[in-house]
């Protein structure tokens, strides 16, 4: 019964380098006399004694490699004691991979696992946990993208800077990274609806939150505004006086009425590490008074006490919003607050605003589409095809960099926007189709007749799948994918630190590409749907049970970007 329990597991790369490390560590007190000749023998992180292959040329003779110089620190020369390369080939655990086989070479100790195996286990029933985070977490987490807030006149497309735009699709893109995590989010600031600048976000499959035109939020900025009156770090009349010289009563008198707040001290006091240590005094005006109500409405709709709010904020703008983190400390917000800070976005040769951008890509994709596709590029789905495409060009080229890095965009009219080659979001929707049009086409055979409906999965062998990318799309790609989409979640969780945050915000986009690159190859090279002989039916059915579990991985990963996949080009 055990036995059932752990091969049912979700098999895990994480799970299987730690149990390799403890098999080849074994217990430190347990290390031979012979290894400790030298005196006491340093013994390594076993996070560190095993790497997992990636590369399709290691990947023919090893999938885990313990190099050289790992095996030397543990054993005397480097020699694995036969017990110890015992424990290592009958490996076993629950979310670890079945090892086939390991021998010991030049560059180290190698594994290999047993592939029909790890086939079945993934696939044969059905690769839903592969899908989705390894674990699923409990609170609120509040996404607050500053550049949507009003300062001081109403957001238009055409006055959102390019840089700014980054940030918005970043807080999208977190905003859905976190909730499949378990997380409750909710989005600041509330737009109004029926605007511009709504209408250029659902445009790019932006759904923020919105309220009636004539929507105020005036209760909640009387309560911010008399939260700081009342803050212990709001610098007094008297204060003032004492920072003043030469004329200081005419200069008390200019300034009565006027909201100070001690910032410096606010931070300092309150523990908050990572703030500017030049944030000093703060003069409160209205639009800051706006921007602490919008986040007070939005931890109000949290169903916990204790909210984590990530501000996601160019880096032009990271000052400011220090100040207003702080501020909002200041007036007694407790809630954990994270800075998510964005590079800038460079456009040599010419100066575009996030409208004038987003025309450009759809122009250009609308232009190569017609080239590609010619007249049948008309109508209601070609438009929906174009906005998608269009949508996910952008996301891609403004998501696929480091987040604290620039990026560099080539807007010049005549460079146009490839349906073809490795390049982005447009290749990686393209290879998504793909992949609908061949169960399209299997779809068909069925109903012609040529080919029987796919079968259970424990009525098929596995072993069939001997191609190398067959191996790669599976151990690259569907095993560690969950493993991916934990990590924005551990990040968050991290406790100190300082005020930013740093998340690989790039890993889903760089992600989709390399998939669709390996995809690609493959597909290229592989004739899935062959002949209809009965003897080639076992092979056939378990390249469609791995590419339909390749398909739900694409529409899982875009649903990370909030980009729905296109079914048919």
């Amino acid at each position: 019964m055990e036995n059932t329990e752990e091969e049912s597991a979700p098999i895990r790369i994480t799970p299987t380098v730690r149990a390799l490390s403890s098999a080849l560590r074994g217990k430190r007190d347990h290390v031979p006399e012979s290894s400790r000749e030298h005196g006491d023998r340093v013994f390594p992180d076993p996070e560190k004694l095993w790497f997992k292959e990636s590369s399709a040329k290691n990947l023919r003779n090893r999938d885990f490699l313990s190099p050289t110089t790992m095996l030397n620190t543990l054993y005397a020369d480097g020699q694995v004691p036969p017990a110890v390369m015992s424990r290592v080939l009958s490996l076993r655990g629950s979310g670890v991979l079945p090892v086939a086989g390991g021998e010991v070479m030049g560059e180290g100790l190698r594994v290999r696992v047993d592939r029909p195996a790890a086939f079945r286990s993934v696939l044969a029933g059905g690769a839903t946990e592969y899908l989705k985070p390894s674990s699923q977490k409990e609170g609120c987490v509040v996404i607050n993208c500053p550049a949507l807030h009003p300062k001081p006149h109403t957001l238009t497309p055409e006055t959102l800077t390019l840089g700014q735009l980054r940030t918005v699709l970043l807080a999208d893109h977190m905003g859905a990274l976190v909730r499949r995590q378990g997380f409750a989010v909710s989005y600041c600031p509330t737009l109004p609806e029926d605007t511009n600048i709504i209408t250029f976000l659902r445009a790019l499959g932006i759904d923020w939150p919105t309220a009636q035109a004539n929507w105020t939020n005036e209760e909640r900025e009387e309560k911010m505004q008399t939260a700081l009156e009342n803050s212990p770090y709001r610098q007094r009349e008297t204060e003032r006086g004492r920072r003043t010289s030469g004329g200081g009563r005419k200069v008390e008198e200019e300034n009565e009425g006027v909201l100070r707040v001690n910032l410096k001290q606010a931070f300092q006091e309150e523990g908050l590490l990572g703030y500017d240590p030049s944030l000093g005094t703060c003069t409160v005006h209205r639009d800051s008074v706006s921007h602490l109500a919008q986040l007070d409405l939005a931890t109000a709709n949290c169903a916990v006490p204790m909210a984590t709010v990530l501000h996601v904020t160019s880096c032009q703008d990271e000052f400011r919003q220090q100040q207003i983190a702080v501020l909002w400390r200041a007036s007694g917000a407790t809630h954990t607050q994270r800075h998510l800070v964005c590079g800038p976005v460079k456009t040599p040769g010419c100066q575009l605003t996030a409208a004038q951008y987003l025309q450009l890509r759809r122009g250009q994709m609308k232009e190569a589409s017609e080239m590609k596709y010619g007249d049948q590029v008309e109508g209601q789905t070609w438009d929906d095809i174009i906005r998608v495409m269009t949508s996910a060009t952008v996301r891609f080229e403004l998501l696929s960099t480091v987040h604290t890095s620039p990026v560099t965009l080539d807007v010049q009219k005549e460079g146009g926007v490839s349906t073809k080659g490795p390049r982005g979001g447009v290749f990686v929707m393209y290879n998504c189709a793909r992949l609908h049009t061949l169960f399209d086409s299997y779809e068909r055979g069925v109903e012609k007749g040529l080919y029987p409906e796919i079968p259970e999965g424990s009525q098929l062998d596995f072993s069939a799948l001997k191609e190398e990318g067959e191996w790669l799309l599976l151990f690259n790609y569907l095993i560690p994918f969950s493993e991916l989409l934990d990590q924005s979640g551990q990040a968050l969780d991290c406790e100190g630190g300082g005020a930013r945050v740093n998340i690989k915000t790039e890993q889903i986009c760089k992600f989709l590409v390399s998939l669709s690159k390996d995809f690609s190859s493959y597909y290229n090279r592989v004739h899935v749907l062959g002949e209809p002989l009965p003897h080639l039916f076992n092979q056939m059915f378990c390249r469609l049970y791995l590419l339909r579990a390749l398909r739900e991985l694409y529409h899982s990963a875009l649903d990370t970007l909030n980009l729905p996949p296109i079914r048919q080009l």
